[in-house]
């Protein structure tokens, strides 16, 4: 089989919230609608609808995972320095999300941290 396209969709709570978050981190917005909102991320252009809970469970046949408990996935973005990590985390913290881990040094030339978005979805910003 061939996959024309790739996108990855997360429930969340709060539309306004949600959008009001990755559109002061810099992400373009796709578009929204009352259900959800969607953001372009990274060159590539890699979707990310953010649907609300109460549509999108429904519509998968089960139950979402609680992300308070854990993780469905960790989405890593790239930075081109240390210094653009730094910058991440204070924007992140600035917009409302939760620095998960704070900046740092792990590994051999890696640098980065984790971070959760109002709904608990985890990202790494990674410089390497």
């Amino acid at each position: 089989m061939k996959t024309k396209k790739i996108w990855a969709n997360f429930s969340v709570r709060d539309l306004e919230k949600t959008t009001q978050f990755y559109t002061q981190l810099g992400f373009k917005q796709n578009g929204a609608t009352d259900q959800l909102t969607s953001f372009f991320f990274g060159e590539d252009n890699f979707i990310i609808h953010f649907f609300l809970k109460d549509v999108l469970e429904p519509n998968i046949k089960g139950s979402i995972i609680n992300t308070e408990a854990g993780n469905e996935i960790i989405f890593t973005l790239s930075a081109e320095s240390k210094e653009e990590v730094d910058d991440w985390a204070a924007a992140v913290e600035d917009a409302g999300g939760l620095v998960v881990s704070k900046p740092e040094a792990f590994g051999a030339g890696y640098y980065g941290f984790v971070f959760a978005d109002p709904d608990g979805h985890k990202f790494n910003v990674f410089y390497m």
